[in-house]
């Protein structure tokens, strides 16, 4: 008998309902549509260390006193910051069934730079406005111009490099699996890694290091993906896959969020650096960005905001940049 559980449908649609909160209002991506992977060739690596970025100039501007002609100075005469983020990856960015608000680790990281800018950042919601993006819209908005600034748990790769400029590291995930709580391999005992799934239907994100790590390691798993955590959260609760693969921080959320899921307990199989991306030609921002990171990481803004969103994920400490990068 099939086991129904309406959570995460349910908060599908609540995400959708939802339109108002602490930050301007945007509009949420329609209803993730169940695909079959395509097969997708990997990009040439051209540079030699992703974790790479641009080292900040010196100490940060006071708020309100962007220098002339920066991409910060345009920002701020725009009148507020504009960052595309997730609204369904719990505790990193996702909204808050009573207040409307999107909160997370991610936007914290957005509210800090925001706060860097303007001086009323922290009083006045209007500074900061959250667009909901999928995660192949990531790149997308970047180069178009839709954003100032990505925070939804993107993975620093060489390839994306290539289409986009990052800041340093600001958290370390890893890839891992969520299950079933009941579910078994053949050998009677609890699944804990997709060598044991081969020929199953796991779910990914679409656009992510997650699927090409899926592809690249367990040829024999069968994929599919959705645009957001939700999408493969309620397409696994459908009995459409049998697992879900994706970084430790948003499996955890979708664990929380299903009585009958679990994390299973082997090490993660990949690396997974997040960094704050920004359009590639904009090196002046990624600059900033760097050193309101090194901020937030020196003055304990990235522990507290750590301990509150991750922190069942045991103890860590904040990624050291790597700079050297240059233009």
């Amino acid at each position: 008998m099939k086991k129904l559980i309406p959570f995460a449908v349910a908060a599908a649609l609540l995400l959708t309902a939802c339109s108002s909160g602490e930050y301007a209002a945007t509009q949420i991506p329609a209803k993730p549509v169940e695909t079959t992977a395509p097969p997708s060739p990997a990009a040439p690596q051209t540079c030699t260390n992703a974790l790479q970025s641009y080292a900040p100039t010196g100490p940060l501007p006071a708020p309100g006193d962007m220098p002339a002609g920066s991409t910060m100075a345009k920002i701020a005469a725009k009148g507020r910051l504009v960052a595309g983020v997730s609204a369904d990856s719990l505790n990193l960015g996702s909204r808050n069934p009573l207040t409307g608000k999107i909160q997370g680790f991610d936007i914290d990281m957005v509210q800090a730079v925001a706060e860097a800018i303007f001086p009323d950042a922290k009083t006045n919601p209007n500074r900061v406005e959250l667009r909901v993006i999928s995660a192949p819209q990531r790149i997308p908005v970047l180069q178009q111009g839709a954003v100032d600034i990505v925070a939804r748990n993107m993975t620093i790769t060489c390839s994306r490099w290539k289409d986009i400029a990052f800041s340093a590291e600001y958290y370390h995930a890893g890839q891992k699996l969520l299950v079933r709580t009941d579910l078994l391999n053949k050998s009677g005992k609890p699944v804990q890694g997709l060598s044991e799934l081969s020929g199953q239907t796991v779910c990914t994100q679409a656009a992510s290091t997650s699927l090409d790590n899926l592809r690249t390691k367990y040829p024999d798993v069968k994929p599919i993906t959705a645009d957001t955590a939700t999408g493969c959260l309620v397409l696994f609760q459908q009995g459409k896959a049998v697992g879900i693969t994706g970084d430790d921080t948003v499996l955890a959320g979708g664990a929380a969020q299903d009585p009958y899921a679990r994390v299973t307990t082997a090490r993660a199989f990949s690396d997974e650096p997040y960094g704050l991306g920004m359009n590639k030609n904009q090196v002046d921002f990624v600059r900033f960005v760097n050193g309101v990171l090194e901020q937030m990481k020196a003055d304990g803004r990235w522990e507290a905001s750590y301990t509150k969103w991750l922190g069942n994920l045991g103890e860590t400490q904040p990624p050291a940049p790597v700079y050297g990068r240059v233009p």
